[in-house]
């Protein structure tokens, strides 16, 4: 058997903490460049944010199917253990410092 550190064997397993099926909520409403969004947050008992969806004022147009897979995505990573002040950081910004995106539109409203 190969225990060298490059083995898939010694490489560790992402775990996904899952939330409870009751769980606090945040729903609140915001603009971005324009555009009309809502998110609502769910957390862990703890208070820790582990979802975000994300929907454009205009259900089911393009902007609305990104904003909603990219919240997605998100909250996948938050639930494998991904910190959200280091995705807020890695959001793209303009040369005013704003978010570019309402990805990051979103997460700026976050704690």
């Amino acid at each position: 058997m190969d225990i060298s550190p490059e083995s898939p064997a010694c490489k560790p397993t992402p775990v996904r903490k899952r939330l409870q099926n009751r769980r606090a909520c945040e729903t609140f409403a915001f603009q971005h460049q324009g555009a009309d969004f809502t998110m609502s947050t769910g957390c862990y008992p703890d208070g820790t944010i582990g979802e975000i969806f994300i929907n454009a004022a205009h259900a089911n147009s393009a902007l609305d199917a990104l904003a909603s897979d990219a919240a997605i995505a998100l909250s996948f990573a938050l639930q494998h253990g991904a910190d959200l002040p280091t995705m807020k950081l890695a959001m793209k910004r303009n040369s005013q410092g704003e978010p570019s995106s309402p990805i990051g539109a979103a997460l700026d409203r976050l704690p």
